[in-house]
């Protein structure tokens, strides 16, 4: 059986689609989803270039917490975490999985707003999030990201892009277990998001993993 999928006697659709308010579809999607061999994969790739040292990170849409969490434990030198998200199932998640670490904030947030306020950290991240955005929204998130980078800094963005196809889109989300997308996805194929990266200001901008519909996209900050 594919990676994830349901038992034929079970229709998971209305699960899938309710809405990240929804404790249910949370529930499938740490459960299920986050677990997911591919994903774990590029979470691998994403641990191998997280900076030697740095102090601060910033994850945008950090759900249940799990991308903090694997650089803390991969960078334990990390003083200053914020992590943000919309979704008030996965923040509780997150305040819960944090509550004893001084070093993370969780904080609501709606990444249609700028996050310009936040200020400036060493990394970047985000896990599953951006492509809920719209195409204009994602290109101005992407200069306000190269704004607040620390020089040098490394912006790495694990995420769910557009197939060049249809069929191959319908692969996928069979392949996922998913048998429809979120209502909210806004997928953007991987040639336009490493452009923005680009024209947002971010250098040595890559693909540096992607497998089907999931790629890891990275930028850094320019050297001071």
């Amino acid at each position: 059986m594919p990676y994830g999928m349901d038992s034929p006697k079970r229709d998971s659709t209305a699960v899938q689609t309710a809405g990240w308010g929804d404790e249910r579809q949370v529930d499938w999607y740490v459960d299920r989803i986050a677990q997911l061999p591919p994903r774990l994969a590029g979470e691998e790739v994403l641990r191998s270039v997280l900076p030697n040292e740095p102090g601060s990170l910033l994850d945008l849409g950090c759900g249940d917490g799990r991308l903090i969490g694997l650089a803390l434990d991969t960078r334990p030198g990390l003083d200053r975490v914020v992590g943000i998200d919309l979704s008030a199932p996965m923040l509780a998640r997150a305040t819960e999985r944090f509550i004893s670490d001084q070093r993370v904030r969780v904080l609501p947030w709606n990444l249609a707003d700028s996050v310009e306020s936040f200020g400036a950290f060493d990394v970047i991240l985000s896990g599953f999030a951006i492509h809920h955005l719209e195409d204009e929204r994602k290109r101005t998130l992407f200069s306000e990201i190269a704004q607040q980078l620390h020089p040098g800094g490394l912006f790495a963005n694990l995420e769910v892009i557009a197939s060049a196809t249809p069929e191959l889109h319908a692969e996928f989300l069979g392949l996922i277990g998913r048998q429809a997308d979120d209502p909210e996805d806004r997928l953007a194929d991987i040639g336009s998001q490493l452009r923005w990266m680009r024209e947002a200001g971010l250098t040595q901008v890559d693909c540096l993993w992607r497998w089907r519909g999931f790629a890891l996209l990275v930028g850094w900050a320019a050297p001071g």
